[in-house]
């Protein structure tokens, strides 16, 4: 994959002044990201053991909001996901929440995210566990995302989710083919749920009510906020299922580490604006350009800054961290399956790369037959603790 003509690293090296005073949790985001595989970060001198070409490799930031450091994570989780996969086909579900909510959740980001976790998780399990649906316990992966393609604030969770389920015989329940759950079910369970966790953290005095919310601090205005809600349609739905595995382990590699704006979207920055791709949805498959003011264009980016230690891929039910080994083998040989998806995963990144794009990095590029070798260390000049 060709470099990208731009970074994002360069638009806020160049014109984060810009932006004045940041939060804390943003100063260091936006630290990271411009001094990503830099000689800040330390790193090391390669020097080739045949021609004695030599070069320089910095150090990553490793954060999680950088576009540069994505793509390694995003390898080294998929490898590990191998093992869990179900031989059945999989949905993907989403759940949105109404755009009256999103000034709520800005404000409310680590509390609020949680909620939408739990009563997403909860609506799914609950009505998958209904007799009058598929009586069987089910598993499955989220991903939070919090983002629009013009990098708007829109918290949604993606649910990766295997089509059956255990019942209470351990006996797998297939879906019906094409149809998981009832989706006006979903939404309604999932309204209410929503709507009974806000209200029990507002009456806890749990939620921050500052700035443009401080009205819904008046009892008798939030009641009314709430009474909105509970009149709107929430958006719940489903897409087709996957043919299988193999096609969720390349879908899932799509999901779980993207971040707000990859550098590829990015096209120029010119006369003060940022120029970037977005899906086109009048043209489905195509894009089209968007520009924004080189300021908005980074205010937006850092509205997606999770909070610290916020764990945004989460798994439930069946594939639960705690009970996911033993459920899993159950499934695999009621189907017949006794041995388990095999993967190496103590492979180095330098091996996890050239097995998936092809690329020895250790190779000399200028003789092609001497191998990179590190002759010397240099440290790091920052704290990216």
């Amino acid at each position: 994959m060709d470099k990208p003509s731009l970074e994002l690293a360069e638009i806020f090296r160049k014109h984060s002044r810009k932006l004045g005073a940041l939060r804390e949790d943003q100063w260091r985001v936006v630290s990271n990201i411009t001094n990503c595989r830099t000689h800040v970060l330390g790193g090391h001198k390669l020097q080739c053991n045949n021609c004695e070409h030599s070069k320089y490799a910095y150090h990553s930031c490793r954060n999680r909001h950088c576009p540069k450091c994505q793509y390694l994570a995003r390898i080294k989780w998929i490898e590990k996901r191998t093992q869990d996969v179900l031989p059945c086909e999989y949905f993907h579900v989403v759940f949105t929440i109404p755009s009256e909510l999103r000034r709520l959740f800005l404000r409310n980001k680590k509390l609020c995210y949680n909620i939408l976790f739990k009563a997403s998780s909860d609506t799914l399990k609950e009505v998958a566990e209904n007799p009058k649906n598929l009586g069987a316990q089910i598993g499955f992966i989220g991903i939070l995302h919090t983002w629009t393609q013009n990098l708007m604030d829109h918290p949604h969770i993606h649910y990766i989710v295997p089509a059956g389920g255990l019942n209470k015989n351990n006996k797998w329940v297939k879906c019906k083919q094409d149809y998981l759950l009832p989706i006006k079910i979903l939404s309604k369970v999932f309204k209410a749920k929503m709507l009974e966790l806000i209200r029990e953290y507002y009456n806890e005095n749990e939620l921050e009510l500052t700035h443009s919310l401080e009205h819904l601090s008046a009892p008798h205005i939030f009641d009314g906020f709430m009474l909105d809600l509970a009149k709107k349609d929430w958006v719940v739905y489903a897409k087709k299922p996957f043919a299988g595995p193999s096609q969720v382990i390349n879908y899932l590699g799509q999901y779980t580490h993207r971040i707000a704006i990859s550098n590829y979207r990015i096209i120029k920055l010119e006369d003060g604006h940022v120029f970037f791709k977005v899906r086109d949805k009048k043209n489905p498959g195509k894009s089209k350009i968007a520009k924004l003011k080189v300021t908005e264009f980074m205010r937006r980016f850092l509205l997606h800054v999770l909070p610290k230690k916020f764990v945004r891929i989460r798994h439930f039910g069946l594939l639960a961290n705690r009970s996911r080994k033993v459920k899993v083998e159950i499934i695999r040989r009621i189907h017949g399956i006794v041995e388990k998806v095999e993967q190496e995963l103590k492979q180095s990144w330098k091996e996890l790369i050239n097995k998936h794009i092809g690329v020895d990095i250790r190779a000399c590029p200028k003789c092609s037959c001497g191998v990179l070798e590190e002759v010397q260390e240099y440290p790091n000049l920052l704290n990216t603790s």
